[in-house]
């Protein structure tokens, strides 16, 4: 299976027994899980990691860990996903676009890189029609990231999340799509990254 190898300033990989510490690290940072529903202990990143590695054997596609070029220090995690919370979403079947970046990462432009390489594997090599990508509606950095990826808010699209009681106060999600025909005619400077 080939998956994106590198972006300008990033490289992307399949799991590896290394990335856990840093991976729960991460996870276990209330400041980058503010907007999930909790935190995750180390067994919750390690449970992430065996879905992530399982899905990536079954779908093809997965989030993988994404890590800097120039020292290979892990950054976080990118990639395509099937959703499978064991209730569907009201909108499946869907392939969603997802990152989650350590805190010290933030404010580089990563998570746009990243994703863009993502969605050019997605609709080039993939040949997918459309990708979604979905986050409670105060999860503004997330959905700027959205926003200048190309991707268009779905405004009937709002939904409660399955996998959490509907009175949850984070249960509430927006959606954002984008399919191949609006991506082909987007300002090329969103392929300005190239696989390598």
């Amino acid at each position: 299976m080939k998956y994106p190898i590198a972006s300008e300033r990033l490289s992307y990989r399949l799991w590896e027994e290394c990335d856990l510490d840093p991976f729960a690290c991460m996870c276990a940072d209330q400041v980058v899980m503010q907007h999930m529903a909790q935190v995750m202990d180390r067994k919750g990143a390690m449970a992430f990691i065996k879905r992530a590695v399982a899905a990536q054997a079954q779908n093809g596609v997965s989030l993988l860990p994404v890590t800097l070029k120039s020292s290979g220090e892990f950054l976080g995690a990118v990639g395509l996903n099937i959703p499978n919370y064991g209730k569907p979403l009201p909108f499946d079947p869907c392939i969603e676009i997802g990152w989650r970046f350590k805190r010290s990462a933030w404010g580089n432009g990563y998570a746009t890189e990243a994703a863009a390489q993502w969605l050019r594997f997605a609709f080039e090599e993939l040949d997918l029609e459309e990708i979604v990508a979905f986050t409670i509606p105060a999860n503004i950095p997330s959905r700027k990231v959205m926003k200048r990826l190309g991707m268009k808010r779905d405004l009937n699209g709002d939904f409660l999340h399955p996998a959490l009681d509907q009175e949850h106060p984070k249960a509430r999600h927006v959606l954002y799509r984008l399919n191949i025909s609006d991506w082909r005619i987007r300002n090329p400077a969103l392929n300005q990254v190239c696989m390598t």
